[in-house]
Formats: structure tokens, sequence, C-alpha cells
């Protein structure tokens, strides 16, 4: 392994196959961000032929978003019984299922159970188990990894919304949509490229050590002995966690709002007299600035100085897309909202590229499944009221100022309380003494703090007799019984 990689035995390889990972997992998020709101190109042809309001057409959008998120809690049981690799393979099955059944449908329902429910349930079979798979790949090069993997959203953003324009005008909707069931297959060969990280046999350490490395990274039952020791699949428990209660709150309030201009953007700018093609156009733009500020943002947050911060970064990035939105409620030249798109992608994709940044350092590698699942349902819960409901008042008051106001308005918010629930509360916590039992599952981002200021131990997390007592409680704990493996000093074991 490279200089200054992580020695065996010691933790996620940041690097090797994980850049395959990487590559999957980028184009995995692109499908899962960017194609429910490319769909909203064919929203005006899906009004004209089924005689529909605009608020039902978007509900296409919202209930794949709402499955795509509340989905979250099944997608981490699936995960845990058996693994990433086939609930990714089945899950780009039914997403592509679902779009081509969606180009034979007479009726809106249909159309909400097949582009809507099977489309947005395969694509969260893709999306979280991704999620989990990377950050068992990555750890010291984590921040930078989430930041390209979120890329993929801008990027897909910005190819899908003219592609589903071309395919709207020379296919009509029902030809778009059955070509792009078919562009969903490629998640079954991201699927494919899942490998779990090796960490007994082909790191070259012995069973206990592969054990071990699996409840350090925490790997899937399948990968770990069957017993009555076997990990929970769904830690309920970690509601109970502070950090995880601010973040699930800012994420709710945060959903309220984030999608919503994205998904207005191209029918308000029709609206306002943009020509067709520029009014897709428009989304584009927003993906390209997307695709910089991602990556940049990743890199940002993993330098030793901001990683520790990385929480107050996200607070103001959320700030910032809210602000975005209310200074710019009255735009209506090209110019203006071109100047918009410019804004709205930066502050967007730093959002993206820091949100699960701040869970995986909220609550662990280990409790990370079931964290994301959790607060995917619960985020769920916001996407099905913020689109439709923004819908609604479009039809209502037939003026998009007031979408922008509230939309931003609800991001603000989440900005703030993130901000001074993170000052005033958690690091307020820092100082007071530690709880029974929290010693090895303390998860706030103090923790964060204490990587960021000193250099890590070269054995931070729980020693391998530790960890071999959690998973075979009949083991006995003594250090004897752990051998080094040849070429690694007994110190680091």
């Amino acid at each position: 392994m490279g200089t200054g990689g992580p020695r065996r035995g010691e933790g996620p390889p940041d690097g090797g196959w994980g850049w395959a990972v990487l590559g999957a997992c980028f184009v995995v998020t692109g499908f899962a961000y960017g194609f429910p709101k490319a769909v909203s190109v064919f929203f005006r042809a899906l009004m004209r032929d089924f005689g529909a309001g605009y608020s039902e057409a978007a509900w296409v959008s919202s209930i794949m978003l709402a499955m795509l998120y509340g989905t979250g809690p099944v997608s981490s049981v699936l995960v845990a019984r058996f693994g990433c690799r086939p609930v990714m393979l089945v899950g780009g099955l039914l997403a592509s299922a679902g779009m081509v059944l969606a180009s034979f449908a007479r009726r809106l329902l249909e159309l909400y159970l097949s582009a809507g429910v099977l489309t947005g349930l395969g694509l969260a079979l893709n999306f979280q188990p991704s999620l989990i798979m990377l950050g068992r790949y990555f750890d010291r090069r984590r921040p930078l990894a989430n930041g390209l993997a979120a890329a993929g959203s801008p990027v897909f953003l910005a190819a899908l919304s003219p592609l589903g324009q071309q395919l709207l005008e020379r296919f009509g909707w029902r030809g778009g949509f059955l070509l792009l069931g078919g562009l969903l297959l490629h998640c079954c060969a991201c699927g494919a490229l899942m490998r779990p990280p090796g960490p007994g046999p082909r790191r070259g350490g012995s069973a206990r050590e592969a054990r071990a490395e699996a409840a350090r990274q925490g790997l899937s039952p399948s990968a770990e002995p069957a017993g009555p020791a076997r990990r929970r699949l769904l830690d309920v428990a970690v509601c109970a966690d502070r950090a995880f209660a601010v973040y699930a709150v800012t994420k709710f309030l945060m959903a309220l709002g984030l999608f919503v201009p994205a998904i207005l953007l191209v029918n308000y700018a029709k609206d306002a007299g943009v020509p067709d093609a520029d009014a897709a156009f428009l989304l584009s733009i927003v993906g390209f600035v997307d695709i910089v500020a991602r990556p940049a943002c990743g890199a940002l947050a993993g330098l030793a100085r901001l990683r520790p911060h990385v929480a107050d970064l996200f607070s103001l990035a959320l700030l910032a897309n809210g602000l975005t939105d209310l200074s710019s409620a009255r735009a209506r030249s090209y110019g203006a909202l071109v100047a918009f798109c410019v804004a709205f992608g930066l502050s967007y994709g730093m959002v993206g590229a820091l949100q699960f940044e701040v869970l995986m350092a909220a609550v662990g590698a280990p409790r990370f499944p079931s964290a994301l699942g959790l607060v995917l349902l619960i985020e769920a819960v916001a996407v099905l009221i913020g689109p439709p409901s923004a819908g609604h008042l479009v039809d209502a008051l037939k003026s998009y100022e007031v979408i922008f106001y509230l939309a931003g308005s609800e991001v603000v918010l989440a900005g703030l309380f993130m901000a001074v629930a993170t000052n005033c509360c958690l690091r307020r916590a820092q100082d007071a003494p530690p709880r029974p039992g929290t010693e090895g599952g303390a998860s706030d981002w103090e923790d964060a703090e204490a990587e960021g200021d000193s250099e890590p131990l070269p054995t931070p997390e729980p020693s391998v007799p530790e960890a071999l007592e959690l998973l075979s409680p009949g083991a006995g704990p003594s250090a004897p019984e752990v051998e080094a493996e040849p070429g690694l000093d007994r110190e680091s074991v």
C-alpha cells in the first residue's frame, strides 16, 4: 500500500478498489438526485395528454423523491441482511422496469405507481448501499470521496435535462421514458462493482482479525459470523443521540424548500417567455457550477483545520442557498435567471458535498447505515410536503414569487437551527463529564474536532481483543490470544 495510507488491519484502505467503488457511487448518485429533477422536462407534455394541472404532474417527481428517501430503513435492513451488491442489482432492475412501464401508462395513477413508486424504490436500493460502501473504503480521504461522489448529481443533471428535452421532441414523452428506462440499467453495472473490502484473508490477517476489522468498519452480517452477537438490522437507538437529532431536524427543514427551485425552474422560465431549449439549459448551468462546487467543497472540508468544523460549513451552505432563493424571487429576465443558477449551483453543491459527511462524523461508521435510513425516512415526509405544496400555490396564485420566498425561508431556518444547535447545545456538552457507557460510542461532532486538532493515534478504534469480545462474548479478551501478523509491529496490533 502506498506511503501515507493506512497499514493493514487498521481501517478502510482509502484507495485501491475504493476508487472503482467511488466511480460507481458517482453514477448512482447522479441518477438518484438528477433523474427526479430531469423528469420535470416532461411535465408540460404530461399535463397536456392527461388534462392535469402542474401540481398533479409534479407528483411524479415528488413520489420518486419520497420513495428515494422514505424507503431508507427498508434499504438499511436489506443491506444488513444481504449486503450491498445484491440489493443494488435488484434496485437497478426495478428502476429500469418502472420507467419502461410508465411509457405505457394511460392514467396518472399508473404513472405514479410506475415512474414514481417503482423507479423511486429502485433508485433508493442503489443510492443508500453505494454510500454505505463508500464509507467502508474511505476514512482519511472521506470528505474528498463524498465530494467527488456527490458531483455525480450535477453531472447527470446537466446531461439528463437536455437529453430529456431532445427525447421529448423526437420521440414524445412515452418514447423518452422508454429510453430512459434502458439508461437506468447502468445501475446494475454499478452494483456489480460493489465488492466489500476484504479485511481477512485478502489482507493476510487471521479470521479473528477479520472479525475485528468487520466490527470496526460496520460490515453487514453476511460478512460476520452468525449467532446472537450479530449486529441488529436497524439500530433505532441512534435516534437518542443528540447530534443525530439535530441533524434530522435540520434535514427535515432543509428538504421542505431545497428541491423546490430546481423542480420549478424550467417551467418558471418557460412561463417567463424563455424558449424551451434555453429554459432546459438553465438546469445545465446549475449542473455545471455544481460539478465544480462539490469536489472543491469536499477537498476543502478535508483540510485538517476545517474538518472539525464541517457542521459549521454545512450551516453556512444552507444559509447561502436560502438567501439565494430569497434574493432571486423576482428574477424574470434570462440574464437574472442565469445569475440565480450560478449562485444556486454553488450553494447547492456545498450542501450536497457536506450533508453525508456531517452525518458520518456525527454517528460514526458502524451506525451510519441505520442513521442514513432513518434520516432519509424523515426527509421523505418533507419531500412529500414541499414540491406538491409549491405546485398547488403556483396553480392558485399564478405566481412563482411566493414560492421562492417560502422555499428560501425554510432553507435559511434550517441553516440557523443547525448553527445554533451545534454551537450552543452540542459543543457546550464537550466540557461536561462523559455519560456512562459512551466512551466507545460517542458520536457528537467533538469527535471530529479531536481528530482535526491533533494527529490521529495509531489505534483510534477499539483494540482487536475488545472487538472480538463484542462479536463473540465467549472469546477470551486477553492480549496473548492476538498474534501480530508478519510484517506488523506488535504495537500496531
